[in-house]
C-alpha cells in the first residue's frame, strides 16, 4: 500500500501567518523512523511536509481508486502549523480530497483539543473529571473558584502553560499569562492531589487498552509534569502501575468510555489522576499520543508486547480495517529477522540521496549538449564517466570528429553483459534555446531533462543504491553513451547493433509519460528534404505556377496520411521565396514520417516520390530534388520485449506502483537493436513537456523509477 507519512517542518509554508503558532513537533529522525517501519510492513511510503503545498504531493503520489488502483492512505503525524483547533486542520483537508488516514476525524480532534468540551461531554457521559471554571480575563469574577488549582490554556496540549496556584493572586496572574500568551481562553480545574497516570489505546471495535502506565512523582502527592519536565526532566515510568485489579479495572474501562464519547478513532492516551482516597479523575485525551521514542504511550505499548515497528504498522492495520472492512496490509517479516527487504532499503537510500541526485541532475542539465556542440557532449561525457568511476567500470572510447565521442563502460570484462544500459545524452536544441535547471515544489525543469538527462541519474542512482546493498557487482552491466542521438544514431548505431549482440536484454534510458509508461514498441523514422526552384525567369507567371506547384506537392504530401491511424507524415520547416519582378521562385520543406512497419514505409516512400517527382512537361520551367529516407527501423512489440514487460509489472506491483505499456510515436537509439533481445524504453523519470513546452520530470519519480530499474537489475 501506498502510505503517505505527513508531519509538519516547513512552517513558512503559509500565505500569511496567523493566531498561535504550533510548539509541537516531530523529529525529522522519528518519522524516518516511522517510514522505515511502515516501510519494513511492506509499504510504499514518502515523507511529506505538510504545508499549503501538500495537496499537489499527494494529488502526484496517492493513487486514484477510481482508476482502479488500490487506495492509499495518509500516516498523520502533522499536528499543525497555527490557528485555532491544529489537529483538525490536515485530517479536514484529507477528507476533502478523499484520502483514507490513520488517526480521529476533525470533530474527534475538536473535541478532544479542546478541553472545556472535552470535560462537558464527559460528565454529560456520567464519567469522572475535576470541577472546572473557564476566564476570560484576569480581572473575571474569580469568587467561586475552590482551591489548589490548576491552570491551563483551553486548546492546547504536552502540558503548555500548566501552572498548579494557591491564591487568588497568582491565580489572576496565571489566567492573564494564559490569555495574552496563548490567545485563547484559561480553563481552572480542580487541583487532584495524588497519583498520576495514562492508558494507551489502540483499536476501534474492540478497542485495546495498553497496560495502565503510572508517572513517578517520586511520592510527591502535588507534584506535576510542565512541558519543561517532559523535555528536560521526564518523569520516571512504572509500567504496569501497582494497582489493585479492581483500580486497573476500572481506570481502563473509563478511558475507553471517554474515547467512545468523544468519538475518536485508531488511537490515544487518557490522562487521570487518582486521589487518597482512590477516586479517580479523567483529565484529558490526547488524540494525537506521541509516537516519539520516549513517550508514555510508545512505552506502556512496548510493556504490552508491541516493539516500535510492530505499534506503527499495528496502527496503520486498525485505520485500514475501519475503512476498508479487512486486513489489506501485509504482513511484518517474522521476528527473527528485524532486517528491511531489500525493496525498503534500497528505497530508504535513494530517498535520502534524492538531494545530492539532484545536484548531478542540474549540472547536466545546464551542460548544453547540442549534437553538433562537441565541447559541452565531450564534458557531459566526462562528467557521466566521473560519477561511474566508484563502480569499477572499464572504458572503450570511440573517437568521432563530427559529434561528441561515444563511450561504453563495463564491469563484465569481455563476458556476456546481463543488461546493455542505452545512454543518450546529446539533443537538438540550440544554446540560444537552451533552458538551464528550474525546480519548483513538485517539478523539475530544463533542456532534455525528461528525454534524456533525468533517465541518466536514474540509472547513477540505481548503480550507486545497488552497490550500497552489495549486488551491483554480481550483475553483468554495460553502459554506451550515445552522443549522436538527434541526428538518428548516425555513428552509433553499428556499435548498438554489436554491444546489444551480446546482452541478455537492453534498457533505454528516455523518460516515462505522466501515467507511469514503459516503451514496449517504437516508430521507425524517415526523413526527407523536399527543394523545389524556378528555372525559367522568362515569365512573370511562372512564380505563381512554382508556388502553386510547391504548395499543391506538400498538401499531397500531407494527404498521404490523411485517415491513417498508424502513420504520421508531417512537413516541417516550410520555406517559401519568391519575387514576382525579378521572376525568382524557391521552396524547400523537411518532411518527418513516423511508420510501425517497414512495409508501410516502403509504400509511403514510393508515394512521396511519386508525389514529388516533377512531370516532363514541367521541367524545363521547375527544377525539383527529393533527399533523404529511411532514418531508424521500428522498433516492434515482441514476445522476448513484452516477457521483460512483465518482469518489470510485477516489480512494480511489489512497490504499490504501476506503469502502463506505452508506443511511443518517435524513433530513438533502441530502434538499432535486433527484435530478438528483450528490450525496454522509458526507465528516466515521469515527464514531458508543459502548456508551454518546456521540458519537465515530477520531481519524486527519481526515486521511484531508479528504485525500478535497481530492482529489475537484480533481478537477472
Amino acid at each position: 500500500m501506498k502510505v503517505a507519512i505527513i508531519y509538519n517542518k516547513d512552517l513558512t509554508g503559509v500565505l500569511n501567518k496567523f493566531g498561535m503558532q504550533n510548539k509541537e513537533f516531530y523529529s525529522e529522525k522519528n518519522v524516518q523512523r516511522v517510514a522505515n517501519c511502515l516501510e519494513l510492513g511492506g509499504h510504499n511510503t514518502r515523507v511529506i511536509d505538510g504545508n499549503m503545498f501538500v495537496i499537489e504531493r499527494l494529488q502526484h503520489f496517492m493513487p486514484k481508486a477510481i482508476d482502479g488502483d488500490q487506495m492509499g492512505m495518509v500516516f498523520n503525524m502533522a499536528y499543525g502549523i497555527q490557528g485555532e483547533s491544529r489537529y483538525t486542520h490536515l485530517p479536514s483537508l484529507l477528507e476533502m480530497l478523499g484520502i483514507p488516514y490513520v488517526g480521529s476525524n476533525p470533530s474527534g480532534h475538536a473535541l478532544a483539543l479542546d478541553k472545556v468540551m472535552t470535560k462537558i461531554v464527559w460528565q454529560n457521559n456520567g464519567l469522572p473529571t475535576p470541577d472546572f471554571w473557564v476566564f476570560n480575563a484576569p480581572d473575571d469574577d474569580l469568587s467561586k473558584v475552590r482551591y489548589p488549582v490548576i491552570v491551563k490554556p483551553k486548546m492546547e496540549s504536552v502540558s503548555f502553560g500548566l501552572k498548579v496556584v494557591y491564591k487568588e493572586d497568582d491565580l489572576r496572574e496565571a489566567i492573564n499569562f494564559i490569555v495574552t500568551t496563548f490567545q485563547q481562553q484559561a480553563l481552572v480545574e480542580q487541583f487532584i492531589p495524588g497519583r498520576e497516570f495514562a492508558v494507551g489505546l489502540l483499536g476501534n471495535s474492540p478497542i485495546e487498552a495498553f497496560p495502565v502506565l503510572e508517572f513517578d512523582l517520586e511520592g510527591d502527592p502535588n507534584a506535576i509534569q510542565t512541558e519543561e519536565d517532559k523535555k528536560k526532566r521526564p518523569k520516571q515510568k512504572i509500567c504496569p502501575a501497582d494497582l489493585p485489579p479492581e483500580l486497573t479495572e476500572k481506570m481502563i474501562d473509563y478511558s475507553k468510555q471517554a474515547f467512545r464519547a468523544l468519538e475518536l478513532r485508531d488511537f490515544a492516551r487518557v490522562d487521570i489522576r487518582m486521589d487518597a482516597a482512590d477516586n479517580i479523575y479523567l483529565l484529558e485525551v490526547n488524540s494525537m499520543a506521541s509516537l516519539g521514542r520516549g513517550g508514555s504511550y510508545v512505552y506502556a505499548a512496548g510493556v504490552a508486547g508491541y516493539d516500535f515497528c510492530a505499534l506503527v504498522n499495528r496502527m496503520l492495520d486498525v485505520a485500514s480495517v475501519r475503512y476498508f472492512s479487512v486486513n489489506l496490509l501485509a504482513q511484518l517479516p517474522e521476528e527473527k529477522d528485524k532486517r528491511l527487504p531489500l525493496k525498503s532499503r534500497l528505497r530508504t537510500y535513494l530517498r535520502g540521496r534524492q538531494q545530492s541526485t539532484e545536484a548531478v541532475l542540474e549540472k547536466l542539465v545546464n551542460i548544453d549538449t547540442h549534437v553538433r556542440n562537441i565541447e559541452g557532449v565531450n564534458k557531459c561525457s566526462e562528467l557521466i564517466k566521473s560519477h561511474l568511476a566508484p563502480f569499477n567500470f572499464a572504458s572503450e572510447i570511440y573517437p568521432e570528429l563530427e559529434i561528441g565521442n561515444l563511450l561504453f563502460l563495463s564491469n563484465a570484462n569481455g563476458e556476456e553483459l546481463d543488461y546493455l544500459i542505452l545512454m543518450p545524452i546529446d539533443d537538438s536544441v540550440k544554446m540560444s534555446s537552451h533552458e538551464n535547471f528550474q525546480a519548483t515544489e513538485h517539478r523539475l525543469y530544463g533542456t532534455s531533462i525528461w528525454e534524456n538527462k533525468g533517465g541518466i541519474v536514474t540509472c547513477i542512482s540505481a548503480f550507486q543504491a545497488l552497490r550500497f546493498a552489495r549486488i551491483l557487482r554480481k550483475i553483468r552491466i554495460g553502459v554506451l553513451v550515445i552522443t549522436d542521438s538527434a541526428i538518428a544514431g548516425k555513428f552509433s548505431k553499428n556499435i548498438i547493433a554489436q554491444k546489444a549482440g551480446k546482452a541478455k536484454r537492453v534498457i533505454s534510458l528516455h523518460g516515462g509519460n505522466t501515467e507511469g509508461s514503459i516503451v514496449t514498441s517504437r516508430s521507425g523514422s524517415a526523413s526527407y528534404t523536399y527543394n523545389l526552384k524556378l528555372i525559367d525567369s522568362s515569365r512573370s507567371e511562372n512564380v505563381a505556377l512554382a508556388a502553386a506547384h510547391f504548395f499543391k506537392t506538400i498538401s499531397a504530401i500531407v494527404d498521404l496520411g490523411k485517415n491513417d491511424t498508424e502513420n504520421v507524415i508531417a512537413p516541417f520547416a516550410t520555406n517559401f521565396q519568391s519575387n514576382i519582378f525579378k521572376t525568382v521562385a524557391y521552396g524547400s520543406a523537411k518532411i518527418s514520417v513516423r511508420f510501425n512497419t517497414i512495409a508501410d514505409f516502403e509504400r509511403i516512400d514510393q508515394r512521396i516520390r511519386k508525389n514529388t517527382s516533377l512531370t516532363r512537361r514541367l521541367s524545363k520551367t521547375l527544377q525539383s530534388q527529393l533527399e533523404g529516407g529511411l532514418t531508424r527501423q521500428p522498433l516492434p512489440s515482441s514476445e522476448a520485449s513484452m516477457g521483460l514487460y512483465d518482469a518489470v509489472s510485477r516489480i512494480a506491483k511489489r512497490l504499490d506502483s504501476s506503469v502502463v505499456s506505452e508506443h511511443r510515436w518517435s524513433s530513438s537509439d533502441i530502434c538499432n537493436v535486433s527484435i530478438d533481445v528483450p528490450k525496454l524504453d522509458g526507465f528516466g523519470p515521469l515527464g514531458g513537456f508543459d502548456k508551454q513546452k518546456s521540458e519537465f520530470i515530477i520531481r519524486h519519480s527519481l526515486v521511484d523509477r531508479a528504485l525500478l530499474l535497481a530492482l529489475l537489475l537484480q533481478s537477472k
